[in-house]
Parts: C-alpha cells; structure tokens; sequence
C-alpha cells in the first residue's frame, strides 16, 4: 500500500507526429503484436493505434520488442475474442514525438469516467434491479500560468484549432506515466484578477481511455 502526491508531475504535449504505418495484422495475445512491414519503430516509441477493434481505436501504445516487422503494444490484452474478434484489427499507427512541456500549472481537475446505469424491474419485483452501460466521456481541465513565450504554447494553440487530437503524456515523480489521447482546447484569453496571476485553462477531452504504463524496475 502506498499514497503519492501528484508534486513534481510533469505534463507534456507531443507536437509531431509520423506517417501513418500500414498495421496488416494484429494478434490475439496479451500483449497483442502487430505486423508491419518495415515499420521504422523503435523500443519505447509511443504511437496512436488506428484499427478496426473499437477498444484499441484511438488509443496510445507503447512499442516494445520490435523487430523489422512487428511490435508488441505494451499492457494491451486482446485476448478476448468476443471484443477482438479474430482478423478485424487492422488499421495503422502513428508515431508521436517531440514533447513540450506544459509548464506553470496551478491547478488541474478532471471530471467524468462514472459509471452510468440503466434501471429496470419485473412485474412480480418490488425492487428496481440495474445493470451497468457506459461510462460518461472524461474530460481534464489544466489551469496554467499564462506566458504566449513557452514552448508547448504553439502546440496547444494548433490543437485548438484543427480540432485533432493530440498525445498527452503525464509524467508522475514514481516514474510511472499515464498517455492520453485528447482533443486540446485553450482559452484563447487569459483571467485578469486583481492580486492573483493571469492563467489560462486548457482542457482535455478524451478521444479513448488512457494508458497507464509502470516505472520500469
């Protein structure tokens, strides 16, 4: 058992990313491989999986044991074939690189992720009886200093803008890092409170659930 403070998390945003690398086929293993032919990847490389199995869609992946022309995805479990069905996850990867750093963070909160539930009952019941559905969409709000002179401001800025999602990755002072691939929004103007500093909020809205990676041993 243990309990960590978030101080010391470092938030980054990627601001390039590759071609998209044709993914010809995807194992149903833990972890799953994926065939692709002279993919270019390397150990550690983190890239955003577009494939016809709607769970992996849209997710950040971490590569491992790569060779000329597989990877593993790290952590993913597609084992099951009911979700997975066996020669439906094809699709393509990009790789995200060059991280800036969003710095100056005040403030963050998030919201969403509840599980929400249908309620129903028999006839014969006295008692309402529910089962689980979805989950409602996560949304993640980053209160930041303003400063237009930072590095991950263009970024940041060009997500707004396009309206493309972006890989987020948080850094935790364990060493353990959680990716997010969301769409990026910022205020456009920053607060103007008398005594307090001026900042900004940028918010994260999450395109698929994250990934969590631990700190290596």
């Amino acid at each position: 058992m243990s309990a960590i403070l978030p101080n010391g998390s470092i938030l980054e945003i990627a601001s390039t990313y590759s071609v998209a690398k044709l993914v010809t086929a995807i194992t149903n293993a833990n972890p799953a491989v994926a065939s692709a032919a002279a993919h270019g990847l390397a150990e550690g490389d983190i890239v955003v999986v577009n494939s016809g199995w709607t769970r992996l869609n849209d997710k950040v992946v971490r590569v491992a044991d790569p060779d000329s022309g597989t990877f593993e995805m790290e952590g993913i479990d597609t084992t099951k074939t009911t979700v997975y069905t066996a020669g439906s996850g094809v699709g393509s990867v990009r790789a995200a690189s060059g991280w800036a750093q969003i710095s100056q963070v005040t403030d963050s909160t998030s919201s969403g992720g509840d599980q929400q539930f249908t309620t129903f009952g028999f006839l014969e019941e006295s008692d309402d009886r529910q089962l689980p559905t979805t989950k409602s969409p996560i949304s993640m709000s980053i209160t930041v200093a303003d400063d237009p002179s930072l590095p991950y401001v263009g970024p940041v800025e060009a997500a707004d803008e396009d309206r493309e999602p972006r890989v987020v990755r948080l850094t935790l002072p364990n060493g353990s890092v959680i990716y997010y691939n969301a769409y990026v929004s910022i205020t456009s103007t920053p607060t103007l409170s008398r005594n307090n500093i001026m900042t900004r909020v940028i918010t994260l809205s999450l395109a698929s659930r994250p990934t969590r990676y631990q700190a290596a041993a």
